[in-house]
């Protein structure tokens, strides 16, 4: 049977459950392939660094390219999935993502790797959200409520598993297969999705009377704003020129694709949608959840490494337990749902997202695997109650024909709340170990008997080692000053756990302003 018949008999019959099950599975893969990717190098990048002979500054564009374009595609699949149809937009991201995947495997130089890693992102960004409208189009009641746990499970999850997957196979392979692992999910995508999905036609027709000049505007803004995010902790933010050209770009930019939007007959994202207030906190709290995952993620890999010197796999095997106990609490969450106010399982997963970062804040130089077993434990699962609850209360609150153009809003605020989330913590671990940094300095001085006893000893030692005196008491401030940077970073990375804390704080006292959900 040819593709085109097998298409047009699936047209005429509607999908038994079964089916549907199967081809809501097939779609969640490729939305796992496409967020995982996003950390999946995090654990590895110095590793492909010295595959490619680059250094640190270049190399930390593999993850950043990426961003930035599935920053950029996210917001603009609705409209494209319009022009194109679900099934058709999804098997060619599958496509663009699986080839690119290749190209980055085979990259030859850093500037190859960087410039293919952009292309995957912007070839797999459609397939995130293509998955939230196809949720709720296939399933009602309490299917939809376990569809919406899987999605936002998934989201969450794949992100938190990326670093331990990276880890295992750079560990085990070689950083080559941490591109090689999409070809053969990739291409079951491509083939699979067209026969399986159909809930939508395609509207070539659009592409007459389209905006183009708003997608232009936006692609700029999200561009440079990204751009600006991730280079600004690092460059002292607008003290350097580039930042603040590229800040005002992102800012200009911005506001006229928001007055362009909001005038255009045919506007390539739902920015109406926002005078919803169920969708507008839904939004704040995806973009919250965003925050939260992956700042969180940015930050333990982190301290793993800097502080406690850990390896890539280390690392994986480290944060592994929050993707365990966010999967184990799915069960939980789906019979809950159906029972529940999702309202108030939302406001259970923030307070206990908040309460996770508080049981952060103690945290010393020792602490390794077993100190953030249970943190993390924590975490993994407020994330789950966090996340799915938005997803069907945001979602859920709009009318069908809305949600294409409005998916990718609430989802590009989920990947915007990482990206600044990062950009925030980046900031304060830096003035914050200065600050540290600087208060412990003040305190090592003649007077204080402790560290007169502890530079001897250290002399003495090094004496011993066969080291000569002026050399040893070089050695031995030396090490002193690297202990000193390490007890102010462990305590940034404290008070940046805290500032996390406050946020979920602050977003669970909005909870009760949305909309009770219809049952």
């Amino acid at each position: 049977m040819s593709v085109s018949v097998a298409l047009h008999r699936q047209h005429e019959m509607p999908l038994s459950a079964s089916k549907k099950v199967f081809a809501f599975a097939t779609m969640c893969i490729g939305m796992f392939i496409a967020l995982i990717d996003i950390q999946i190098v995090s654990a590895s990048l110095r590793d492909i660094g010295g595959g490619l002979s680059s250094g640190d500054d270049e190399t930390v564009w593999v993850q950043t390219s990426y961003l930035i374009a599935e920053i950029i595609i996210i917001p603009l699949s609705g409209w494209l999935a319009k022009v194109m149809s679900t099934r058709w937009l999804f098997a060619a991201s599958a496509a663009g993502f699986t080839a690119m995947s290749v190209l980055c495997g085979w990259a030859w130089n850093i500037q190859s790797m960087i410039v293919f890693r952009g292309l995957q992102g912007l070839a797999g960004g459609s397939m995130i959200p293509l998955v939230f409208t196809t949720a709720f189009a296939f399933f009602q009641g309490k299917q939809r409520v376990i569809a919406a746990a899987t999605i936002g499970g998934l989201a969450s999850l794949a992100p938190t598993l990326g670093p331990t997957v990276g880890g295992w196979i750079t560990e085990n392979f070689n950083w080559h297969w941490l591109f090689f692992v999409n070809i053969v999910p990739g291409i079951y995508i491509t083939f699979a999705v067209p026969l399986l999905v159909n809930i939508d036609t395609p509207d070539p027709s659009l592409l007459r009377g389209a905006d183009y000049l708003s997608i232009v505007l936006l692609a700029v803004s999200l561009g440079n704003l990204e751009y600006t995010l991730e280079e600004g902790p690092r460059w002292g933010w607008f003290d350097d020129n580039t930042l603040a050209l590229t800040g005002w770009i992102a800012l200009l930019c911005g506001i006229a694709f928001v007055v362009r939007t909001l005038r255009h007959p045919q506007p390539v994202m739902d920015l109406r949608a926002l005078q919803d207030r169920t969708f507008t906190l839904g939004c704040y709290f995806s973009f919250m959840a965003g925050v939260g995952i992956f700042a969180t993620i940015y930050l333990t890999p982190l301290f793993l490494g800097t502080v406690r010197g850990f390896s890539a796999l280390e690392i994986g095997l480290a944060v592994f337990s929050t993707g365990l106990f966010q999967v184990l609490s799915i069960p939980l969450y789906a019979w809950l749902a159906n029972r529940i106010d999702l309202r108030w399982l939302l406001m259970v997963g923030l307070l206990g997202f908040a309460a996770s970062m508080y049981s952060f804040i103690p945290i010393t130089h020792e602490w390794g695997a077993k100190e953030l077993l249970l943190p993390q434990a924590f975490r993994g699962i407020s994330q789950q109650f966090a996340v799915a609850p938005t997803v069907t209360l945001t979602l859920g609150s709009l009318p069908p024909a809305r949600l294409k153009l409005a998916s990718g809003l609430f989802n590009l605020m989920r990947n915007l709340g990482g990206v600044i989330g990062i950009a925030l913590c980046g900031t304060v671990l830096n003035d914050r170990t200065n600050l540290h940094y600087s208060r412990l300095a003040d305190h090592l001085n003649n007077t204080n008997l402790s560290l007169t006893d502890f530079l001897q000893g250290s002399i003495t030692r090094l004496m011993e080692m066969g080291i000569y005196p002026g050399l040893a008491d070089s050695t031995a401030l030396k090490n002193l000053s690297a202990l000193t940077l390490r007890e102010a970073r462990t305590e940034a990375f404290s008070d940046t756990f805290y500032l996390i804390m406050a946020g979920f704080l602050i977003a669970a006292l909005l909870v009760p302003f949305m909309k009770k959900p219809q049952a």
